[in-house]
């Protein structure tokens, strides 16, 4: 059962469970996106780069965060529809190898007249590795009924 608007509480907070970032991620990731970048996908170039290593793309880390955040086990809002993200940064690299979490909490709620939704949430959100390193942070907004 998800929640409506009006039963999500600022403060609310959720961790999702983990998911370790492979090779086979990046390697995919890189097909469907077309980003062949030689940081991502060469040992040679990527080992002569300031990472010293290969390291995942930011946008494969955001859609991974929006799965986890999708499988919290929490009960979820009642999501009409992703409505933006504000504040995006990546704050450090993520290698293959490395086990992310997120970390959210609702920090506004905005009513709208919308047709099929109550309003908009905002959740700051934060990936965090194995080490509790921040490596993405932002603000997630999303449309609720």
């Amino acid at each position: 059962m998800s929640l409506s608007f009006d039963e999500l509480d600022v403060g609310r907070r959720i961790t999702t469970p983990t998911r370790t970032v492979t090779e086979a991620d990046v390697t995919n990731f890189a097909g469907v996106s077309g980003d062949f970048n030689p940081l991502h996908t060469s040992e040679t170039v990527a080992a002569e780069s300031a990472f010293g290593e290969r390291v995942a793309h930011g946008a494969l880390v955001f859609s991974m965060m929006t799965g986890l955040a999708r499988r919290s086990g929490d009960r979820r809002a009642d999501v009409v529809a992703f409505y933006g993200v504000d504040r995006l940064r990546f704050t450090a690299p993520v290698e293959f190898g490395d086990t992310i979490r997120v970390e959210m909490e609702l920090v506004e709620k905005d009513e709208r007249d919308h047709p099929t939704a109550s309003g908009v949430v905002r959740y700051e959100t934060e990936v965090l590795n194995q080490r509790d390193e921040t490596v993405l942070s932002c603000e997630l907004l999303s449309l609720v009924k």
